[in-house]
């Protein structure tokens, strides 16, 4: 159980925009003194970014979430495009990964174990067995260090210690999050190590880009940059690589999510609809789309860059009816997709993927932009 009080905002000595009021108002409805609290001895706060264009993202340093994300849809109204919280108390009260950095490892390792160096590692057990996005303390649910470098750059940093969760090595993160002045949530990665480890950081945003959150996302139109995807076993661990072509998955044309997601397919039907890691053809460069969603309704198109070799696809199909997020809004089962960025899930223990090992004297990387236009 955590454990955290509520404090006054005159007792924060550094506040979100650097600003003095006491009670701010974001565009997205969200107010900052209810992001404002003590965790595990540490002090929270919502943090507000602006570009040049008006477009406004909030994050907070509880585990390095973005909280909303307002951008423009056809019509030139703003619209919050990811799900969450209006509060720290409901981000608290459920352990789940709205908007959250994850690490140290995203996505599954097999059995909660792996071998380095000749050490094995038995890390903390939270999925059916297995470690899924690095345990329960993971730096989801972890109080980062902020720094608002100017009106659109937050730096967060954490210190993951030697043995957190069972991962070797005192691992130092630095994550920036730039709301970009081409509309575009540009997110760097850096992390070091004083002992060998592994590392697979990522973003795990709920994204809605219909200008309705509370909506499903079956009339979205999705498009990824991928021949084949880390097929999965029934415990959704990797158990081969598969070619999308002729399948359900084969995205590399644009496809309505509706259509896609309820065709009768072996993975579909493990996963409940789309739940999987595609392999990327864009050989880890920056520049080349990895991936598009689109919504016709509201003119959002949302692109995603990466550096990394693959991304994973999730169609929010675990959530309920009954949750209930940001001014009330309940969200619905398929109400969202994540789009995370990430090497290969259980590659410690999958030696023909990319190497996730991180070695002292060398940095990790890894970059993700999130990208905004509109279609007319």
């Amino acid at each position: 159980m955590k454990k955290y009080v509520w404090i006054t905002l005159a007792a924060v000595t550094l506040l979100s925009c650097k600003q003095d009021e006491k009670n701010v108002r974001t565009l997205s409805g969200l107010n900052t003194k209810d992001f404002v609290a003590n965790v595990d001895g540490k002090v929270t706060a919502l943090y507000i970014l602006r570009n040049s264009k008006g477009l406004e993202a909030c994050i907070t340093n509880y585990g390095g979430r973005l909280v909303s994300l307002m951008v423009p849809d056809r019509e030139n109204h703003l619209k919050d495009v990811v799900l969450g919280y209006g509060t720290i108390a409901e981000y608290l009260a459920v352990n789940g990964y709205y908007g959250a950095l994850i690490g140290r490892y995203g996505n599954r390792i097999k059995n909660a174990q792996f071998t380095l160096d000749g050490m094995s590692y038995q890390l903390t057990q939270n999925n059916n067995g297995h470690s899924i996005h690095g345990g329960p303390k993971g730096f989801h649910a972890q109080v980062w260090d902020a720094d608002q470098l100017d009106a659109q750059t937050l730096k967060l940093n954490f210190l993951s210690k030697d043995g957190e969760e069972g991962f070797p090595g005192n691992l130092n993160v630095t994550v920036i999050y730039k709301l970009t002045d081409q509309n575009a949530i540009d997110i760097q990665y850096e992390a070091t190590t004083d002992k060998p480890t592994i590392v697979n950081l990522t973003n795990h945003s709920y994204f809605n880009i219909s200008g309705q959150l509370g909506s499903q996302i079956l009339e979205h139109y999705i498009y990824i940059n991928g021949d084949s995807i880390t097929a999965v076993d029934e415990a959704m661990i990797p158990k081969a690589v598969i070619p999308v072509e002729g399948t359900p998955m084969d995205l590399r044309n644009a496809v309505y999510i509706k259509k896609g997601i309820n065709e009768e397919h072996e993975q579909l039907v493990i996963g409940k609809g789309y739940d999987h890691n595609w392999i990327l053809n864009t050989k880890n460069s920056i520049s080349q789309i990895a991936a598009k969603v689109y919504h016709n309704g509201s003119g959002i198109v949302m692109d995603v860059y990466t550096s990394e070799p693959g991304i994973q696809l999730y169609t929010d199909n675990f959530l309920s009816n009954n949750n209930r997020g940001k001014l009330g809004i309940t969200y619905p089962h398929r109400g969202a997709f994540c789009i995370e960025t990430q090497h290969y899930p259980d590659s410690p223990n999958q030696p023909d993927f990319p190497s996730v090992v991180l070695r002292p004297g060398d940095k990790y990387t890894s970059r993700c932009i999130y990208q905004f236009n509109v279609q007319i």
